[in-house]
């Protein structure tokens, strides 16, 4: 029986440095390992679900809340990265994304999980760059966070910090916990 990946569990706020995080372990770990990365966001439901803002009753596209998943195919696709009996299986698989320590198919298949924080104003200025180059303005931005995207977070995600074993600064340039997490992971996976 051949050695079960070691598996990385990669969660946080909408824009708190998660992908971040995420390439760069997968970047400094795949010069010695095969590693595998799963990022929730590539299992959006089309079309996405909608909901309704608790305060303005504003409908917005549902993208901070597990239903707005197919979850189905991505424990499909996790469960058979990790039972891969090939010579090409993974010696390290990452999931990266808001709900990776919230679901529990997820959770319990974790060695190492990791909370990415940031304080919401500067996740808000980051989600303001980010979706002003998909083409939205600063106040169908905000609007959505305010309305809907901050209750997802202080109701979804943030509990899932005392899941974590490590959580990160997402202020910093991260180097050093980047550092300090690659070595740790290096002597777990040896």
């Amino acid at each position: 029986m051949s050695k079960k990946p070691y598996v990385i569990g990669v969660t946080g706020g909408t824009c708190s440095g998660k992908t971040t995080l995420t390439g760069r372990l997968e970047e400094s770990l795949s010069k010695g390992y095969n590693v595998k990365v799963f990022h929730m966001d590539a299992y959006f439901k089309r079309p996405s679900p909608t909901t309704i803002a608790p305060i303005t009753r504003i409908e917005y596209f549902e993208h901070n809340h597990p239903d707005a998943f197919d979850l189905e195919r991505l424990y499909n696709e996790l469960d058979n990265a990790l039972e891969d009996e090939s010579e090409n299986k993974a010696d390290i698989v990452i999931i990266e994304g808001l709900f990776t320590l919230h679901l529990d198919h997820i959770r319990d298949l974790l060695d190492l999980k990791v909370f990415v924080d940031l304080e919401s104003d500067e996740r808000l200025v980051r989600r303001v760059k980010r979706f002003m180059g998909f083409g939205q303005t600063p106040e169908e931005i905000t609007s959505r966070y305010i309305d809907t995207v901050r209750f997802r977070h202080k109701e979804l995600v943030e509990p899932t910090r005392w899941h974590a074993d490590v959580v990160i600064n997402g202020t910093l340039d991260m180097n050093l916990g980047t550092d300090i997490l690659l070595k740790y992971i290096e002597l777990m996976v040896k």
